[in-house]
């Protein structure tokens, strides 16, 4: 229940701090050591008091000089109440009691104080439902003032004064009461629970028993030590959450929030532990490891965000900060005598940078990196000779570094990208173990299928797998457009990084595929084969023999295969190398065959003889099937897509295969005599029907495809379509029934014009919306933006506006809930009420296309007014070069950074930092940082619709420059030509 951070806790001000109190300068030195500390409070308004004292809970609830207030009095009855349940109930009873009981009174801690205080952090909702209900205000319910002041004069001291107190404190006050209720009586049923659970453990030796008490009572005392320590540091301020309501001091660390992180949730919890091993209960220990972990909920979902949202400061992302060199440089220069050693020294400057340490919560980019120098400074002469020795180049920053040695990393399994070589082999070995271990023990059968499936699944995919794979970068350079668009690569690269990295993380895939393919073909042949027991019998030696040179001639033409076409094509380079000199060589095997990777179905062939298993016989026609495929759809294509012409129809043995039987049938015509006419016509009808059969095939299959293409693209697209309406259409059956007491002719909303004058909004552009309504409107009535078309009614909207909404009063709404109990807007005024409501950041549409604003009523979905259309479009360069396209991005960027002047490029109007217009660099006009991921988000989502081209927001926020971004996105666009 303790106020934490990474800062530390609050400061308290005492009484000798004459700028927190201008009267105690003339109060003498005595008098003022003597008097107690001095603490001041700041309400949220600005009003500033003096916190009284106040006084523990224990003193003020159990000393009975102390006066009861009617809490205390409810206090102390359900305290006693369990103490007379605990030696009333049976010992069974007992026990599902107070667990259930300890149940609610966790519940009320954890959940009921975390929802309020959460509440109140937001919305400062305690202090406005008691503003709401009057129960402070003397003219509005004077009765429960009067018992309030009451309840709380009683528990405070002289210095107290009910009248002179701000809102805030009295609230504070108040709340306090209920919290002590709730504490107390949540230790307390913990405590009887773990009463009734005790026993003695069986089968444990006296020694083991004494540690065993020793152990829990050590954890008691150490727990009750730290809740003391604890709230010695943070007083009841701290205690109670006083900030939520008030804020008084600075935050700081100090006594046992030094030992450990929030000592009061996490060491502060010991007792449970320890009263665990003195009950000698396991239910109790369970029971414990719930509620601490409960506590810690209530830690993460409501302390730690609202300590953040108090305390803590917004840093940007990619925020370029330049490291300063030149004192590197002048070390350098003085330590070395020529300039080798000095270049040298200079390539490895980078890595004598070492990350500055941060400290009192700052980043590594908020300190200036210092390096000492040692000996004499350098002269001017040295710095000019150094200066022509460094040209001058763009600063390094953490922000650069940072993404030159760090690219989507893999952490666990967090960003695995199977493309990518490492994390395919990573997660392929994660299978294979899991599988692995997983597995029962199986029977011969049932083995011999496992090892059948698995060098199936293998076989079909190097062959269609792949095959897909390498089609796609055939058509569309998918595997280069992946690596663009998810990964970052430096200035001036031209795309050859995105290139080199996708045909790399290729080579790697397909030689594990490969090897995979033969690794599981040995692996099922071996399984399935039997030792003849006769070789001489049969056809054993026969079987091994023709297996045996099957196998020999697929390796003989591997290696043929691999001297002709080098690594290179091996590895299908054409796929992804334009620079390549594109020519055939029809040398060594190609000189006989055109495709020799045929040749490696004879290995499946031969271990199906060898091994003499169907299995293995049926993998070698999924083979031969699966490798005709690729040639067919995938390689052959290309091929002809690059060399065109020059593509040698016929290999050397077709040629010769032809030439012999051209002979022979020559031959045999000559001996026909009479017949050879005859012959001739069936052969020529013959091998005409095959041709023509061949020819309406290809021509059939063609036309299926060219109609089906549109087909199969418009089915595409209206499925695309009806998922996000369905995404869209959640239906919606919140509507109001009271209109008929509203004149909806007096409803008005409507589109103040765009800074063009007309009603097209660029993409991040604040919408205004002005709106009229009568006096009596609701005040939590809302305005929303959809996509023309979504709502087919106009009187209710029956989809969701995915948070492009806003109240018309924003103060009777607790985020997206409107509150209950505000009622209608009351005056004497005939006059309708106006306003304006301006749709900016999130609320805005960040798709291009036509929309309308709705004018909701009372917090549903009766539709009062609407207007519209509006369309949302995004800048487009005129032409594809480098000042049209930057030109563009000009535009774009600072709408999409909510036009923030400190994030903002200078060059769009951005800010200089004081801490950077003082620097030795100074910062790139074109540099750009953001608040959220989300705005790196929303410039990759512009530039896909502005320019046709994907990337990922690690990539934009890699190159957080306008000039780098521009460059990139020219680079892609030439790169992914077709």
């Amino acid at each position: 229940m303790t106020v934490t951070s990474p800062q530390g806790l609050r400061l308290r001000k005492f009484s000798d701090d004459v700028s927190g109190n201008p009267a105690a300068q003339e109060q003498p030195e005595k008098t003022r050591q003597a008097r107690e500390e001095v603490v001041w409070g700041k309400t949220p308004g600005g009003e500033v008091f003096r916190v009284p004292t106040t006084h523990d809970v224990l003193t003020g609830l159990f000393h009975p000089r102390y006066p009861k207030s009617h809490l205390d009095i409810l206090n102390l009855s359900l305290l006693g109440l369990q103490l007379v349940l605990f030696y009333v109930l049976p010992r069974p009873a007992a026990k599902v009691f107070f667990l259930f009981y300890f149940a609610f009174w966790r519940a009320a801690y954890d959940a009921g104080l975390g929802w309020v205080l959460t509440k109140q952090s937001k919305k400062k909702w305690m202090v406005r439902e008691v503003q709401r209900l009057g129960w402070l205000d003397e003219k509005r319910n004077p009765a429960a003032r009067g018992w309030i002041r009451a309840q709380l004069q009683g528990k405070m001291g002289k210095d107290y004064s009910f009248d002179e107190l701000p809102l805030e404190y009295n609230t504070w006050l108040l709340f306090r009461q209920l919290v002590d209720v709730i504490l107390l009586n949540d230790f307390l049923a913990y405590c009887m629970f773990a009463f009734a659970c005790f026993r003695v453990p069986e089968g444990l030796s006296f020694p083991v028993h004494v540690l065993r008490w020793i152990g829990g009572v050590a954890l008691i005392i150490f727990n009750l030590w730290v809740k003391t320590e604890a709230h010695n540091v943070v007083k009841d301020y701290g205690w109670y959450w006083g900030d939520v309501f008030f804020q008084r001091g600075a935050l700081v660390f100090d006594g046992v929030f030094e030992l450990a992180p929030h000592p009061m949730y996490s060491v502060g919890y010991a007792g449970y532990y320890g009263l665990s091993l003195m009950v000698g209960s396991y239910p109790v220990l369970y029971v414990s490891l719930a509620a601490h972990a409960a506590q810690f909920a209530f830690l993460v979902l409501f302390e730690n965000p609202h300590i953040e949202r108090m305390y803590g400061k917004r840093k940007p992302i990619a925020l370029r900060r330049p490291l300063s060199v030149s004192e590197c440089k002048k070390s350098c220069a003085k330590k070395v005598d020529d300039f080798s050693p000095l270049l040298s020294l200079v390539e490895d400057d980078a890595d004598q940078l070492s990350t500055p340490t941060a400290t009192e919560g700052e980043s590594a980019t908020d300190t200036e990196l210092d390096t000492e120098c040692e000996g004499d400074t350098t002269p001017k002469d040295k710095k000019r000779e150094l200066d022509s020795l460094f040209p001058t180049q763009r600063a390094t920053s953490q922000h650069d570094l940072h993404n030159k040695y760090f690219r989507r990393d893999v952490v666990g399994l967090h960003n695995i990208d199977l493309l990518r070589s490492s994390d395919a082999m990573l997660a392929l070995l994660i299978v294979y173990v899991v599988s692995a271990s997983s597995l029962p023990v199986l029977s011969y059968h049932s083995t011999l299928t496992l090892h059948f499936a698995h060098a199936c699944a293998w076989c079909i995919f190097h062959s269609f797998g792949l095959g897909l794979l390498l089609r796609a970068q055939s058509k569309s350079k998918f595997l280069v457009r992946h690596f663009l668009k998810n990964y970052h690569y430096p200035p001036g690269d031209r795309g050859q990084g995105a290139v080199q990295e996708a045909f790399t993380n290729w080579k790697s895939l397909y030689n594990v595929s490969l090897c995979m393919t033969y690794t599981s073909l040995a692996g099922l042949a071996w399984k399935s084969y039997t030792a003849p027991i006769a070789w001489s019998g049969g056809d054993a030696l026969l079987r091994h023999t023709l297996g045996s040179l099957l196998i020999a001639l697929h390796a003989w033409a591997a290696m043929e295969s691999y001297e002709v076409l080098g690594v290179f094509g091996w590895f299908y380079g054409d796929f992804f190398m334009e620079d390549f000199p594109a020519h055939l060589e029809y040398t060594g095997i190609f000189r006989y065959l055109n495709n020799p990777e045929l040749m490696s179905g004879a290995s499946f062939l031969g271990a199906a003889l060898i091994s003499g298993s169907k299995l293995v016989g049926i993998l070698a026609v999924v083979r031969f099937l699966s490798y005709w495929w690729f040639l067919q759809t995938v390689e052959n294509p290309h091929m002809r897509k690059l060399y065109g012409e020059s593509l040698r129809k016929e290999a050397g043995f077709v040629k010769v295969i032809k030439s012999v039987a051209s002979k022979n049938a020559r031959l045999w015509e000559s001996r026909a005599g009479r017949h050879a006419p005859e012959i001739r016509r069936v052969a020529k009808e013959v091998k005409g029907t095959f041709d023509k059969v061949f020819e309406e095939t290809a021509d059939v299959v063609e036309e299926f495809l060219a109609k089906s293409k549109p087909k199969i693209s418009e089915v595409m697209q209206e499925t695309k379509v009806l998922l996000q309406q369905s995404r869209e259409r959640l239906v919606i059956t919140r509507v109001a029934h009271d209109l008929s007491s509203y004149d909806t002719t007096k409803y008005k909303v409507s589109i103040v014009p765009s800074q063009s004058g007309n009603m097209r909004f660029h993409l991040g552009e604040t919408i205004k919306v002005n709106w009229q309504a009568p006096v009596l409107h609701s005040r939590r009535d809302w305005i929303g933006i959809y996509r023309v078309g979504s709502n087919k009614s106009t009187l209710v909207t029956k989809t969701s506006s995915f948070g492009m909404w806003i109240p018309v009063h924003n103060e009777e709404w607790d985020e997206d809930v409107p509150v209950d109990g505000t009622g209608r807007f009351t005056t004497r005024s005939k006059e309708p009420e106006l306003g304006s409501v301006s749709f900016e950041d999130s609320t805005l549409p960040w798709t291009i296309g036509l929309y309308e604003v709705r004018y909701h009523h009372d917090g549903k979905y009766n539709v009062l007014s609407f207007d519209g259309p509006f369309e949302v479009y995004v800048s487009k360069p005129t032409a594809l070069d480098f000042p049209s396209v930057r030109e563009c991005l000009v535009h774009i960027v600072p709408l999409c950074l909510d036009s923030d002047p400190y994030l903002m490029p200078l060059s769009c109007g951005g800010t200089q930092e004081p801490a950077d217009s003082g620097s030795d660099v100074s910062r790139d006009v074109d540099d750009f940082s953001f608040w959220s991921e989300r705005q790196a988000k929303r410039i990759c989502s512009a530039i896909e619709q502005a320019f046709g081209v994907e990337y990922a927001p690690e990539v934009v926020m890699a190159d957080a420059n306008l000039t780098a971004l521009a460059n990139r996105i020219l680079v892609s666009k030439q790169m992914l030509v077709p």
